[in-house]
């Protein structure tokens, strides 16, 4: 394998406060419209506004701005404002923006990480420079996980002991641009007492697959995002597969929309399966499909 085709992120850019763009990946973008008539939840929280209908589901819809420490949009700012329906974790929820602007594309090589500064509660995955603006990332993820706590919860995952032994004897690398979506991932195996390495980065893990390579205990599964700065889950899978020095590891490639992610892509790039984060159940059985798999050859 050493042809790797291009693939350009679309991000649809839109404004909160101010002047400011952020950006989402259209891949988590189900539809685009205005602000439709909401149904007061008495017990939402404050920056859920309220319901819509959508495709004949109740769709709960966010303040965006309010959801990330901005002021609240105003009546009038609502008036013309704009909802987002997102499908992030098989959830398909509806966020408010002030202003959509417009659908650009971008290389993931071009987003830089957010400074370590900012801290690990940032709604910031990335950010890009577009026509001179700085555009900032959003770790939807992580805001659902602010507004949405009970999301963060998930149910253990039944393993007989020769299952869990099977997973203890394989070296796992997990790989995830968004904090949530690692303590997801990192919280099942840890409920198994399952050994792994994890990672934000996909520069960060093709250093340590190499290293481990270099050890002699070579990763036997990669586990990752496919929307990541720098290199992403396509690119990382296309180099570990191009390098035939290495032990080649199980690729699962996870995406928050499966339904939309490109299937036969992830396979052009070298993955072994494709998946929609997140689910336990799935991501720890389809490890087993793979140890099997390694144990047959």
């Amino acid at each position: 394998m050493s042809k790797h085709p291009k693939q350009l992120q679309k991000l649809l850019l839109f404004q909160l406060a101010g002047t400011r763009l952020f950006g989402l990946g259209t891949l988590k973008i189900r539809e685009i419209m205005p602000l439709p008539r909401l149904a007061k939840l008495p017990s939402s929280q404050s920056t859920v506004i309220g319901t819509a209908t959508f495709r004949g589901s109740a769709l709960p819809v966010i303040d965006m701005a309010a959801a990330i420490g901005y002021a609240p949009l105003t009546v009038e700012e609502r008036a013309t404002a704009s909802v987002i329906v997102t499908d992030v974790n098989r959830k398909e929820i509806g966020f408010m923006v002030r202003k959509v602007q417009r659908i650009v594309e971008t290389d993931w090589k071009d987003v830089s990480p957010p400074p370590k500064a900012l801290g690990k509660n940032a709604f910031i995955t990335g950010l890009v420079t577009i026509d001179s603006d700085l555009i900032q990332l959003l770790d939807l993820e992580l805001l659902l996980a602010k507004v949405y706590p009970e999301s963060l919860n998930s149910k253990d995952v039944l393993l007989n002991d020769m299952e869990v032994e099977t997973l203890r004897g394989l070296s796992i690398l997990l790989v995830d641009d968004s904090i949530v979506a690692r303590k997801q991932l990192s919280d099942v195996l840890d409920r198994k007492n399952i050994g792994y390495q994890v990672t934000h980065d996909g520069s960060d893990a093709m250093a340590r697959i190499l290293e481990a390579q270099a050890s002699g205990r070579p990763i036997d599964i990669l586990v990752s995002d496919i929307e990541m700065p720098g290199l992403d889950g396509y690119e990382l899978a296309f180099q570990v597969r191009n390098n035939p020095s290495l032990h080649q590891p199980w690729i699962i490639l996870h995406s928050s929309l499966s339904s939309e992610m490109s299937l036969s892509y992830a396979e052009q790039v070298g993955a072994d399966r494709a998946l929609t984060k997140f689910d336990a159940h799935e991501l720890l059985h389809t490890m087993l499909g793979a140890a099997a798999v390694r144990q047959a050859n």
